[in-house]
């Protein structure tokens, strides 16, 4: 089994930076995909960014340029820094990733939510 424990989320200013953690535990034999999605207020869970273990990268759209995955492999954790934040920003935040407990059987595997405030 996997765990995934989420932290970095607060309240920061507009232009502000931040950065989230996602640490991964348990029984991994690999992490295969590293994933951040946010849930802004009173709207739906969308894909943020993703990391796979080959080093190819996604960006929305929205934070291209301003948003970066990266991952430290022998922490089993990966990071997503945020610059230049705006209001639109503001969203509880989640970590995915796809691991194997096995070489022979890998799923994905849910973090709970940090909030990230963008506000004076």
């Amino acid at each position: 089994q996997v765990q995934l424990v989420v932290s970095g989320g607060g309240l920061v200013q507009p232009g502000g930076s931040l950065r989230l953690s996602c640490a991964a535990s348990g029984s991994i034999f690999a992490i295969y995909t590293m994933d951040w999605y946010r849930q802004p207020p009173a709207n739906e869970r969308v894909l943020v960014a993703t990391l796979t273990s080959g080093g190819s990268t996604y960006y929305a759209d929205s934070v291209k340029g301003r948003f970066t995955i990266s991952r430290d492999s022998a922490k089993n954790t990966h990071y997503l820094q945020m610059n230049s934040l705006k209001p639109e920003d503001t969203a509880v935040y989640y970590c995915r990733v796809i691991a194997g407990i096995t070489s022979n059987y890998r799923r994905d595997y849910w973090g709970k939510g940090t909030l990230v405030t963008v506000s004076l």
